[in-house]
């Protein structure tokens, strides 16, 4: 008895999954952007978004204040435009890459993008 209650539950829980992963991967954008930033104490890291939500503001967090240095470098290897922003929250100057491999140098400053 146990063993069955076990084994519904585990298919109840793989058929929840399975509708709801349709509807998530209808709103994020296919792929993965990344960029460059500076960790603390010094150093360049790299940063990553993985299927990234569309039509929402995406601040990075390892550049969220201003006191810490802008990312730099962004590559977008998503399915989606990406617009990068130099201010938090999707504020300022902004530049558009394209999506499947639109880049940018170390001059292009980022603190915020958001996928079309």
């Amino acid at each position: 008895m146990r063993r069955l209650r076990r084994t519904l539950a585990t298919a109840a829980g793989s058929a929840a999954l399975a509708l709801a992963l349709p509807t998530a991967s209808a709103h994020a954008a296919t792929g993965y952007f990344s960029y460059v930033y500076e960790a603390p104490g010094g150093g360049a890291r790299p940063g990553f978004l993985v299927a990234p939500p569309s039509g929402k503001c995406v601040t990075l967090p390892e550049a969220i204040q201003e006191y810490l240095p802008p990312a730099h470098s962004p590559r977008n290897h998503t399915a989606s435009t990406a617009t990068v922003f130099t201010g938090p929250d999707c504020t300022g100057a902004h530049f558009t890459l394209r999506p499947e491999g639109g880049h940018g140098s170390e001059r292009l400053k980022l603190r915020s993008v958001r996928f079309s």
